[in-house]
């Protein structure tokens, strides 16, 4: 196969870059290229981001997320991770599904690693995964990316996608949580991921002469317009998150006992009541209305909260109380 150098470790420009080479570069035979990420969690096209991630977390440790153009759960990328994409016209794309991923698998094998392919779109090694994948179609084209975790940090991993179930009730599709390998165990012939990367690369381009393809100007100018209108907005990380629900109370020593309940839709608040025998001197509902239509975030909400006065809905509580009480942070 002919392949792209990519030394990017920008995951909303690696996600445009994906989207752009299967919509708009031209193809005449199968491409692919590898990739890395700094420290991200990228999130399936359907998924819910509030239900999916430990924001918390993220905003903690400056872990980037990102929504790709893909379906499937949530994974997480750092720069111990190898990334790859496998893209290419197709006239049966069923048909040649199948065959993109023997592409990687075969070249798995021929380093060593005793891979199989599971039911549930998973690369897995002494039953445990490596590698995820999914899978896109645009007209008569069909894209397959995926992940090969080299060395990568699974505490990290861990605490980034794990989520308190109480925070959001979410529709939307949930992951799949699976026991997780690293394949440097399975390497030992490798000094790092550097130098699995360049016998991958190796493996999948067969010696092809002059394989590389090289992106012009316009090419790039196009991905990096891409990044920035669209992967990297709110609109698209948060607002494509489908219709989820919290429910919450807590007991302040000052006003008594606040219940929160509300709906979060497209990443915006679209109802939000509040209950309990709480003490204030204005009718809570009058602070419900005014958050309804913010960003469900801790910052906006706080903010609005701040400029309402909210002691004067719940003697003796800051913005920070009910507003960690509405957020769940």
């Amino acid at each position: 196969m002919r392949y792209l150098k990519n030394d990017c470790t920008d995951p909303h420009w690696n996600m445009a870059l994906d989207e752009y080479c299967l919509e708009s570069l031209p193809l005449d035979e199968p491409l692919f290229y590898l990739w890395r990420n700094a420290p991200a969690v990228i999130i399936g096209l359907n998924q819910n981001a509030y239900n999916e991630v430990n924001l918390k977390y993220l905003k903690e440790r400056g872990i980037v997320l990102a929504r790709r153009v893909t379906g499937g759960g949530a994974v997480y990328h750092d720069l111990q991770n190898l990334n790859y994409t496998i893209v290419g016209r197709s006239r049966n794309l069923e048909a040649d599904f199948p065959g993109y991923m023997h592409f990687m698998l075969d070249a798995l094998r021929s380093l060593g690693v005793d891979a199989q392919l599971s039911g549930r779109n998973d690369i897995m090694v002494d039953s445990r995964k490596v590698s995820g994948y999914a899978k896109r179609v645009y007209r008569d084209r069909l894209m397959v990316h995926g992940t090969l975790m080299y060395d990568v940090d699974l505490d990290a991993l861990t605490r980034a996608l794990a989520v308190d179930g109480s925070k959001l009730q979410a529709a939307g599709v949930a992951s799949v949580r699976s026991r997780v390998a690293n394949l440097k165990d399975f390497l030992p012939q490798f000094a790092g991921i550097d130098e699995f990367s360049r016998a991958l690369q190796e493996r999948l381009s067969g010696g092809y002469r002059d394989a590389e393809l090289v992106l012009s100007s316009r090419d790039l100018a196009a991905i990096r317009d891409m990044r920035d209108s669209k992967f990297a907005t709110w609109e698209w990380i948060y607002s494509r998150s489908p219709l989820a629900s919290r429910n919450a109370r807590a007991k302040f020593p000052s006003c008594g006992t606040v219940e929160v309940s509300l709906d979060v839709e497209h990443g915006l608040v679209s109802r939000l009541s509040f209950g309990g025998d709480f003490l204030g001197n204005l009718p809570a509902g009058q602070l419900a209305a005014a958050l309804a239509g913010c960003r469900f975030e801790y910052g906006e909400i706080c903010g609005v909260l701040r400029e309402r006065g909210v002691s004067d809905y719940f003697d003796g509580c800051t913005p920070e109380d009910i507003a960690r009480l509405i957020c769940g942070d």
